[in-house]
């Protein structure tokens, strides 16, 4: 019968909360925007919720996909920084938000992602789009292809720009959240979504975010505006202090200063109340025993990203258990799950890491049983 034994292994590390935990009621955090979302980056966590899953018209939100595909096709290797976009003529006869592309005129693709994610250029938004797939059809193909694969479940896109509306292009609070934080998972994306103020064309045309909140907001990192007169005032604004990312979402606000309001309150709520534990740094994880393995033990660790969000508020000292079997049979593969780590506070279990086969072990063979017995035997004459 396998043993489990049980280790303590961190004294108090924070006054925190709970990991999976329960979103704070509609009521809580006031704003005017009538749908809104508020989740923490890295673990996806939802904070706060309010009308999240209303399908509306997002507007030029809609570029978090575009840029998505671009960053995503950039890290692929499919596409570089440093290759050439030639504007069509449809790409410049775009209106709204824009850099007045002529047709013919040539840009990188890095040029372009900057005047999309800071400047919200439906011009270069199209000629990324036809740049990349061929045509905006093609491309508004993909976006909805990569929004299934996400899970957003209630996404519908017809465009790449968010600037030519219908009924058949909508989106909700949540589904922004979830794309707004695999964008943010791309280093790549971050050296424009922060830019308060640049230039194109040799320094001629001027660029200045239509995100306030990079100008005046602590720590915001993006990430994107949108308004059309349908959608009104909606914005994905992220922002990072103390490695700790929030992302706040909110749609159809009334004005343009509600929609900043809106997202710097939710974003302060955060801030205020919420943090990340890191169990990297609890102690060390005993090895397992195997038995009939080519090694006689493996090592358990985390997955990476094993942090959880905590409350700040949360009363008593945190502190890690391992459950681990004593010994285990061969084979292991790499990954496989050996056990669990629990960050516990004041008797509450606020998170449950599982602990995972650093290598791969393979069964000794018969073979190297009738060895192994004839070494010893061998030594023992």
């Amino acid at each position: 019968m396998k043993k489990l034994i049980s280790v303590i292994l961190a004294a108090v590390l924070l006054t925190s909360s709970a990991a999976a935990i329960e979103p704070v009621s509609e009521d809580a955090i006031s704003i005017s925007a009538p749908s809104a979302i508020l989740i923490e980056r890295s673990t996806g966590e939802v904070i706060y919720e309010k009308n999240a899953y209303e399908r509306l018209s997002p507007a030029s939100v809609t570029k978090v996909m575009t840029m998505l595909l671009i960053v995503e096709a950039v890290d692929s290797g499919s596409l570089s920084l440093d290759d050439m976009v030639t504007a069509s003529s449809r790409a410049a006869s775009m209106g709204g938000s824009q850099i007045w592309l002529e047709e013919g005129e040539q840009m990188t693709v890095g040029e372009m992602l900057k005047c999309v994610a800071v400047v919200s250029a439906n011009d270069c938004c199209v000629a990324l789009a036809e740049h990349l797939s061929g045509s905006e059809e093609a491309f508004v193909a993909r976006m909805n292809e990569r929004a299934a694969q996400l899970g957003m479940n209630d996404t519908h896109f017809t465009c790449c720009s968010g600037l030519l509306e219908s009924d058949e292009h909508y989106t909700c609070a949540r589904d922004i959240a979830v794309m707004s934080r695999e964008l943010l998972s791309h280093e790549t994306i971050r050296q424009y979504t922060g830019i308060w103020m640049d230039s194109i064309r040799a320094g001629e045309f001027t660029l200045a975010n239509t995100n306030k909140l990079i100008y005046y907001y602590k720590g915001a990192t993006g990430l994107k505006t949108g308004f059309t007169q349908k959608a009104m005032y909606c914005l994905s604004a992220s922002a990072m202090r103390d490695g700790v990312e929030f992302i706040a979402v909110v749609l159809h606000a009334p004005s343009s200063p509600d929609r900043f309001d809106s997202a710097k309150t939710l974003l302060n709520f955060a801030f205020a109340n919420y943090t990340l534990a890191d169990p990297s740094g609890s102690g060390a994880i005993p090895p397992v025993e195997i038995e009939l393995g080519q090694s006689g033990s493996v090592q358990p660790v985390m997955p990476s990203g094993s942090g959880f969000l905590m409350e700040k508020s949360f009363s008593g000292g945190l502190s890690y258990e391992i459950d681990l079997p004593e010994k285990i049979k061969a084979p292991v593969s790499k990954g496989q799950v050996l056990g669990r780590m629990r960050a516990v506070s004041d008797g509450n279990v606020l998170s449950e890491i599982p602990l995972i086969a650093s290598c791969a072990v393979e069964r000794v063979t018969l073979w190297q049983i009738f060895m192994n017995l004839l070494s010893v035997m061998v030594g023992a004459e």
